[in-house]
């Protein structure tokens, strides 16, 4: 801050006694300076720095998740969340932190990992996979609420969560992250809680979202297939579920997920992009049928 030459390692600038623990991962990766706060942003040009959370891939027996700051973004504000949940039982969840609210990328983490823990917890106590989801959505929502600092609003993000168990997937949803089911049927599963022709969303978790009441919905089906989550940095360029379907069908889980992103990136990259993939059924005959009830929000 004061040009004080820096020293590698140094806690403490000898010129004006800036504390520069934060600036141990680095200089700022716009105009190299050592002035990086602690809220990430640099001190002397603005520009919020790259976070460990820029790229994450996780596994979890045969499903994947990937997260991706994209190439126009700043920092990574979305997140995933895979557990197992009992013999053959797989949880998911997708958030997409609100860019317009404070700390989005605290939001999405937050309530994608209080929303799967939730989830395997309610279903290890014996309830149903919907109740489980509408209770992890609360949960999340409550969390995300709840993290608002005095005098700003809460943080907000999007919600989509997936139960795959044997033939039946439980889909919850709250804005704009999406659910695919990817077979020989292919279908889109949520409808976005968004004005038609826009990216204004209608619901999310957080700031000012008043009443949260989240979409919930169950389908089975007699074949294999692939239930894919994602946020909009992934749909905004392939919206539809054949062109999803072309490599998730075609890859195993994580390669799939890997793909998508580079998909989405070589596409344009303006949004951060996460895509959870989880196989369904495979291994099952290939002609498949898939019911659609009708969707429950009570």
């Amino acid at each position: 801050m004061c040009g004080t030459h820096i020293l590698t390692g140094e806690a403490f600038c000898e010129g004006c006694g800036h504390d520069l623990s934060s600036a141990a991962a680095g200089p700022c990766t716009a105009c190299g300076s050592p002035s990086v706060g602690a809220d990430g942003y640099c001190e002397n040009c603005g520009m919020l720095q790259p976070s460990g959370r820029d790229h994450v891939e996780v596994e979890v027996e045969t499903s994947a998740g990937v997260s991706d700051r994209g190439l126009r973004h700043s920092r990574n504000e979305d997140a995933v969340a895979l557990l197992p949940a009992g013999p053959g039982t797989i949880v998911a969840v997708v958030c997409d932190g609100v860019s317009t609210s404070p700390r989005p990328e605290e939001a999405s983490q937050a309530a994608a990992d209080i929303a799967a823990v939730t989830i395997a917890k309610r279903l290890a106590e014996g309830d149903d996979a919907e109740t489980a989801t509408r209770e992890a959505v609360q949960v999340a929502a409550g969390t995300v609420a709840a993290s608002a600092r005095p005098g700003e609003d809460s943080p907000a993000c999007t919600y989509v969560s997936a139960v795959v168990a044997g033939r039946q997937v439980t889909v919850g949803w709250v804005g704009d992250s999406r659910a695919y089911w990817l077979g020989t049927h292919c279908s889109m599963l949520t409808v976005d809680d968004a004005t038609p022709g826009t990216h204004m969303l209608t619901a999310w978790l957080g700031a000012d979202a008043g009443e949260v009441v989240p979409h919930v919905t169950t389908f089975t089906s007699d074949g294999p297939g692939v239930v894919l989550l994602c946020s909009d940095g992934l749909w905004n360029y392939y919206p539809e579920p054949e062109a999803l379907a072309a490599t998730a069908l075609h890859h195993p889980p994580l390669a799939a997920a890997r793909r998508l992103v580079r998909l989405a990136n070589e596409a344009g990259g303006h949004d951060n992009i996460t895509v959870a993939v989880i196989p369904f059924g495979q291994g099952e005959r290939a002609e498949t049928t898939v019911a659609f009830p009708k969707e429950r929000s009570d």
